[in-house]
């Protein structure tokens, strides 16, 4: 029996394949390291669900500046879209016909009150033969006719004058309200009101202005609730922001809403009146070609005071698309996380919270709206759990993470942390901000 390897008949190509099995073995990969991730706990805070909706400007007032008289259009003494006062002269249309006319009828008055002045005579000295008989009853009769017809004669006289004044004065076209003005739509020197009453321009109020938009019946609802009506002592107040605007800078109240809810919208009507005062702008200077470039249309701050009245202007225009946000109630202790935490996929929004034993979960949240670049979470999360906010490209959902917060990272998330027993008349958000 061989009692050495030396003794045992192997086959020669055997050999090579023992050595290299044996002796040359790799042990079994390394197992992967959870990947590193940055995790915060929601924060709550008192916040205010705000409705945000779109709306268009309108002007309290509109008013067609037309020619009621016929002639031909002389002057036109403003400049297109200044800002008119009420009472501001204009138009001017040919007078002189209608200044003819009125010393015409003048006259007629003066001629008038001859006839008046020779028929009161006339019935007075028949008054006082008739008592001495030297005329009869019939003659007294005849000349209080002519007195009485000499005196219509005076008031139809006077008549024609007051009738005449009116279209003298329909030569001088005034504002009848202030607001801004549009550009003449006739030239001087055109005929105009003949056969028709010519459009000359428009004029439109400009502070203050209104903001309509269509809200859900569920706010009417719960405005009518809070006793929240249209000219209450509990106006509601809206928000309003031009597009190219940052948050919600011009604040008004609701000053009307319609009589019905449109049954197929579910939606009603609401007006709210805006201020729109007018605000100082810098002053832009005019293009010279003679400037080196780059030196060309520079924006200044105005030097005087003259000219900064010149530069004032409005911000809001009738017509103009704007976003208007209604503000709820306060709500304390609403949950809050980062933004960008959020992710979304064919079933919605989801966040990634970390549980036991560092496992990731998929957790499906309904949010809200934004209030300080956090995202107001509604439903799927609660105070002292875990999300991922850093790092979720590396996380799956039912695999372990390693948790390697930034000092700083879980430092500011925790100041951010307010009291959560906030109440209704502690300071609340401003709603003018630009959150969501």
């Amino acid at each position: 029996m061989p009692t050495c390897l030396s003794d045992l008949k192997i086959p020669g190509l055997l050999c090579p394949l023992i050595l290299i099995f044996g002796c040359n073995s790799t042990p079994p990969p390394p197992q992967m390291k959870p990947p590193a991730v940055t995790v915060a706990e929601p924060i709550q805070k008192t916040v205010i669900f705000n409705q945000d909706f779109t709306g268009s400007l309108a002007s309290i007032a509109s008013v067609d500046i037309r020619a009621r008289a016929d002639g031909i259009l002389e002057k036109v003494l403003f400049k297109p879209s200044e800002e008119v006062k009420q009472g501001q002269l204009l138009f001017e249309i040919q007078r002189n016909q209608y200044q003819a006319t009125l010393d015409k009828a003048q006259a007629a008055l003066e001629a008038a009150n001859a006839q008046l002045i020779d028929a009161n005579a006339t019935l007075e000295r028949n008054l006082i033969l008739l008592k001495k008989q030297a005329v009869t009853p019939q003659d007294v009769d005849d000349a209080r006719a002519d007195q009485e017809r000499a005196q219509a004669a005076v008031d139809g006289a006077k008549a024609d004058i007051d009738q005449a004044k009116i279209n003298l004065g329909y030569t001088r076209i005034s504002a009848p309200i202030a607001g801004s003005v549009s550009r003449n739509l006739v030239d001087a020197g055109n005929l105009v009101g003949s056969g028709e009453n010519t459009l000359l321009t428009t004029i439109v109020a400009m502070d203050p202005i209104y903001v309509y938009f269509d809200v859900s019946e569920r706010i009417l609802l719960n405005a009518l609730k809070n006793g929240r009506d249209p000219g209450g002592p509990n106006p509601i107040k809206v928000f309003v922001g031009l597009t190219n605007e940052d948050g919600y800078p011009h604040e008004g109240t609701v000053d009307f809403w319609d009589n019905k809810v449109d049954p197929g919208t579910g939606t009603i009507q609401l007006r709210a009146v805006i201020p729109n005062p007018e605000v100082s702008g810098p002053v832009v200077q005019d293009s010279d070609q003679s400037k080196p470039a780059g030196q060309q249309n520079k924006t200044a701050a105005p030097d005087s005071k003259n000219e900064k009245d010149k530069n004032l202007r409005r911000l809001l225009y009738p017509g103009v698309y704007v976003r208007v946000r209604v503000p709820g109630n306060p709500i304390p202790g609403a949950v809050l996380v980062h933004d960008v935490a959020i992710g979304t996929d064919l079933a919605g929004k989801y966040l990634l919270v970390v549980g036991e034993k560092n496992m990731v979960e998929k957790r499906p949240v309904e949010i809200g709206q934004m209030e300080d670049n956090m995202r107001v979470i509604l439903k799927g999360i609660k105070p002292g759990e875990k999300y991922i906010y850093e790092g979720l490209q590396r996380a799956r959902p039912g695999r372990p993470v390693t948790i390697t917060n930034k000092p700083d990272a879980s430092g500011s998330a925790k100041q951010t942390q307010v009291n959560t027993d906030a109440k209704v008349g502690d300071p609340q958000p401003d709603p003018k901000s630009s959150s969501k």
